[in-house]
């Protein structure tokens, strides 16, 4: 009753942001993943503060920055990376003083699971919510793939064509957005980036063609989650650090054996 949600959970939250994480490094916005990581982990503490459900204020939170940082970066005209670091240590301060003001002091396991993850309290309604969410990933990566597709090959060239490149960008903040509120409770939000952004450096590491890293990034987060999970029962570890220790491991991995690589050298 209470491993299977959890690992359903894992494999869900490593497959759809293993997927999303190949919009976010593609498009080089890596520390998007690493800022809402941290909005979210601010929701979550004001949800605890107002005694609310924690992954519903999370959502919350991390659909306004994110509907926020798009018009902000255009109107300051000013890059997304030098927004997102403005917004990064604002959220972090926000969420350290809604845990100080939730009941308790914001000291005990709920405070704890917002950092570092709390796998074993999943139930299968959140494993279905996780579920809902990959699916809309993946609609929406379908139902929109030429224009993602050209904004990931060439953003300038998409543009020229009169694709609304903005509208697409948009789309995909609100989508990691979500992702990450979803699946904050498998690793926390100090570690949520990494299943977000290593799987998906690591698909890169295998492919040129970005249809095929679509399909091998999800795969390996998959692959993450559930190897982590297991390494943590048999070795007695916290399950969202081993899942980025495993995330980590297969980047090393595919690193070393990166057919691309051996290519640069044979050439």
């Amino acid at each position: 009753h209470i491993v299977l949600p959890s690992l359903l959970g894992s494999l869900l939250a490593g497959l759809v942001c293993g997927a999303i994480g190949t919009f976010v490094v593609r498009m080089k916005l890596s520390s998007l993943g690493f800022a809402m990581s941290h909005a979210a982990f601010a929701g979550a503490a004001l949800g605890m503060m107002l005694s609310l459900e924690p992954l519903w204020t999370a959502i919350a939170f991390s659909l306004l920055i994110a509907l926020v940082l798009g018009p902000l970066a255009d109107i300051s005209r000013m890059n997304t990376d030098a927004v997102l670091g403005a917004l990064f240590p604002v959220t972090m301060a926000l969420g350290f003083v809604f845990l100080t003001r939730a009941p308790g002091g914001g000291i005990g396991s709920g405070a704890l699971s917002l950092l570092w993850g709390s796998v074993l309290g999943m139930t299968m309604h959140q494993v279905g919510l996780l579920a809902i969410v990959a699916a809309l990933v993946g609609i929406v990566s379908l139902g929109f793939g030429r224009g993602f597709l050209a904004l990931l090959l060439d953003r300038r060239l998409a543009i020229a064509s009169g694709l609304n490149a903005r509208a697409y960008y948009y789309g995909v903040l609100v989508l990691v957005a979500i992702v990450v509120s979803v699946s904050l409770r498998i690793t926390g939000g100090l570690l949520i980036y990494a299943l977000m952004v290593l799987p998906a450096t690591s698909a890169f590491q295998w492919a040129y063609d970005i249809k095929k890293v679509f399909l091998i990034a999800p795969f390996i987060g998959g692959v993450s989650a559930f190897s982590g999970f297991l390494f943590s029962l048999w070795a007695d570890l916290p399950i969202g650090s081993a899942i980025a220790l495993c995330a980590a491991g297969l980047f090393l991995i595919s690193t070393a054996m990166s057919p691309k690589r051996r290519r640069e050298r044979s050439g």
